[in-house]
């Protein structure tokens, strides 16, 4: 175990966990003290006592607003997707889980594979600054995304504007389509988010330690049984 003065942090003896509330996959609820349960929790608190620390969880509406707080000196550590984008204000110390990103289209459409939505004319609606937001307005040369703050916000935008196509993970899509009799969740994915654990650059023996327990916690089935604890097999998956 590495010292807890080796790392320099703005609480001694705690480690202020950043937790995006936005990702129902991650965060499955709340204990009775209040605070947040599920995967990226637990994670966070096992990172906490392997450094000798103890966990306090600061909780964010979405990722965004996580990545946002670095620069506030918030937190110690964030778990949010890993991107480019966020990579240039947070040091990324390794995935943990994957989730696949695909579409969902209403009943009627024509629309039938992935391939298919990136044409002139179609409307997308996705979850503002979500990993798959910055993805896809990277990776799209014609279709418009229609941006809203959060799932369920991105999801009343598809449907009282009639949009094409709704963007999202694969799990909460196909808990939208059964509310949507006809339409259909699309085969295959345009990217799968990397949940990540991230810090603030410029601390790097604190980085070292939490990118060898990321990679310790991926081989030695403790991501894995996190996923089992909460429900999550089928839709989260370890980090290749």
């Amino acid at each position: 175990m590495i010292e807890i003065e080796d790392f320099g942090l703005s609480e001694p003896g705690k480690l202020r966990a950043a937790i995006n509330l936005g990702n129902i996959l991650l965060v499955t609820g709340k204990n009775e003290t209040g605070n947040p349960t599920g995967v990226s929790p637990s994670m966070a608190a096992a990172i906490a006592r392997h450094l000798g620390f103890s966990v306090v969880y600061n909780t964010y509406p979405s990722p965004g607003a996580a990545a946002d707080a670095v620069d506030r000196d918030e937190w110690d550590i964030c778990l949010i997707a890993e991107d480019p984008k966020r990579a240039e204000t947070i040091e990324f110390c390794g995935a943990y889980a994957e989730i696949e990103a695909t579409y969902l289209v209403p009943a009627g459409s024509k629309i039938q594979s992935i391939e298919e939505v990136d044409q002139p004319g179609i409307r997308i609606a996705v979850s503002e600054r979500s990993a798959y937001d910055l993805y896809l307005s990277r990776a799209l040369k014609h279709a418009e995304l229609k941006r809203a703050p959060g799932l369920a916000a991105a999801f009343e935008l598809f449907q009282s504007q009639k949009l094409d196509v709704l963007a999202g993970l694969r799990p909460a899509l196909l808990e939208n389509a059964e509310s949507l009799p006809g339409s259909r969740v699309l085969d295959g994915a345009y990217t799968a988010v990397r949940q990540a654990v991230g810090v603030k650059p410029g601390n790097p023996a604190f980085a070292k330690a939490v990118k060898r327990f990321v990679s310790d916690a991926k081989s030695n089935g403790l991501v894995a049984g996190l996923i089992n604890e909460f429900g999550q097999r089928g839709r989260l998956s370890v980090a290749s």
